[in-house]
């Protein structure tokens, strides 16, 4: 019996969930869809919400610093707005012809033991074209996206008397104090992570979050994710590892790839072997 129980004793998984990032992290920086969106981002302020053009760069800057998105920034100063309609003119009108097909992401991705979930501030409708161009559909258990945290489309009117004065808030007060709460839930807030969690079932002390974001990888870190910085070999402070591709998973990550699948069965037959001995 004592070395039954010797036998019994087996170290569990470290990770038992893979937590992944889309834009700028399934797919290089260098596509320039992170540029378009930047730039659909600023001419929406302009033509949809009245914003001084020679403003919108700084103060979207600010905005996308201090709340993660500059969809949430702006909801946070007062401005209102249907959400489909934005993520229409931001998402809609990207270069996704620039993403092809990554079937050497594709099987890393299926060759790993480990369950897999895509967590996104992308709505749903632009993470399932891209997860297509790049061949990855089929990869992830489940999306997280803007759709599952943010149920509402849009809220109600904020003009009044404080929201007016928020809109016009110079950036460089904007700066100096974040602000006020936005009603949209996103990363990197804290309870965007605590409802991918409950959502998904994810235990973050046995989970890896794969995201470019020094911002949300901190963000991750601090609520207890295991975290991996992807589009830079330098590891900042948050960031368990640094990839510079998430091509490298494996060479970075090697232990992801040592199933437990076949432990079961070897704990037994060491467990009747000491047995009959």
């Amino acid at each position: 019996m004592e070395y039954e129980n010797q036998y019994q004793h087996v170290a569990a998984p470290k990770y038992d969930c893979l937590l992944f990032d889309v834009d700028d992290t399934l797919y290089p920086l260098s596509s320039g869809l992170s540029k378009a969106c930047t730039t659909n981002i600023q001419e929406f302020m302009i033509e949809k919400l009245g914003i001084e053009g020679d403003k919108v760069s700084e103060i979207n800057r600010v905005l996308y610093r201090n709340y993660g998105t500059s969809m949430a920034g702006l909801r946070a100063i007062g401005y209102n707005f249907d959400y489909d309609e934005y993520h229409s003119f931001v998402h809609g009108r990207l270069p996704y012809e620039n993403l092809k097909p990554d079937y050497v992401l594709r099987n890393l991705l299926l060759s790993l033991p480990i369950r897999r979930v895509i967590f996104s501030n992308g709505d749903e409708v632009h993470v399932a074209k891209v997860l297509k161009k790049l061949g990855l559909e089929g990869c992830f258990e489940r999306v997280i996206s803007f759709d599952t945290l943010n149920s509402t489309n849009g809220s109600h009117s904020s003009d009044d008397e404080e929201s007016s004065k928020l809109r016009d808030t110079s950036a460089e007060i904007l700066d100096a104090n974040s602000g006020p709460s936005t009603p949209i839930i996103c990363k990197p807030l804290k309870n965007a992570f605590e409802q991918a969690f409950k959502i998904a079932n994810i235990n973050p002390q046995k989970t890896l979050f794969f995201d470019d974001s020094i911002r949300n990888i901190q963000s991750g870190k601090e609520i207890g994710l295991h975290t991996v910085l992807v589009g830079t070999s330098h590891r900042t402070n948050g960031a368990d590892y640094a990839l510079d591709s998430i091509h490298n998973i494996r060479e970075a990550l090697p232990e992801l790839w040592e199933s437990d699948a076949k432990k079961p069965e070897s704990v037994k037959l060491a467990i009747q072997t000491s047995v009959m001995a």
